[in-house]
């Protein structure tokens, strides 16, 4: 079954995780966590350990349906370091697969170029590295095969653009009702 993973890096904005996380697996989607930093335990930026599904390490690209990055800091600038998730990063984008990112994240895909010519978004002062890219500073971007968000307080709305995105508008509705979002 092919899964949305979501990369969690040392220093993790743990909003920015768990937040998405919780709505699409509210919305019935596979969703797992995958540590980069070889243990399975990660720390988030406010000091919240959190207990990842799966290693990098572990991880098989074809099982993979979307890469969803966090922000965060250090955790935006040490995914943006793992060799091994640019590499995924770069295939995902060469075949039009889906990439989401929220916060400082984005950084990630604007510094390899992915993100020339379209609306984007991140978190204020990160947008110097969306090479190309036409930064709206809106809380939420969806174009073509990216889902963007700007930072701890989208966390709720960037989950229903992925949920959306993956499932459809009528399953993002219908859990928002169950959590009693407006």
């Amino acid at each position: 079954m092919k899964t949305i993973c979501i990369f969690l890096a040392e220093g993790f904005e743990e909003t920015e995780a768990l937040t998405p996380l919780d709505i699409m697996r509210r919305g019935g989607l596979e969703v797992k966590t995958v540590s980069v930093t070889g243990n399975k335990v990660v720390m988030g930026a406010h000091q919240v350990p959190v207990v990842a599904d799966i290693l990098f390490e572990e991880l098989k690209e074809e099982d993979v349906e979307m890469i969803v990055l966090p922000g965060g800091l250090p955790g935006a600038t040490n995914l943006d370091a793992h060799a091994g998730l640019d590499k995924l990063i770069m295939n995902f984008a060469a075949a039009g697969k889906p990439l989401a990112a929220i916060c400082a994240a984005p950084m990630v895909y604007g510094k390899r170029g992915l993100l020339k010519g379209k609306k984007a978004t991140c978190y204020p002062g990160f947008d110097k590295y969306l090479d190309g890219a036409e930064y709206t500073g809106n809380m939420v971007e969806v174009v073509d095969n990216f889902v963007l968000g700007k930072g701890p307080a989208a966390a709720a709305m960037f989950g229903f653009a992925l949920l959306e995105k993956l499932a459809g508008a009528a399953k993002a509705q219908e859990v928002k009702n169950g959590m009693l979002f407006a």
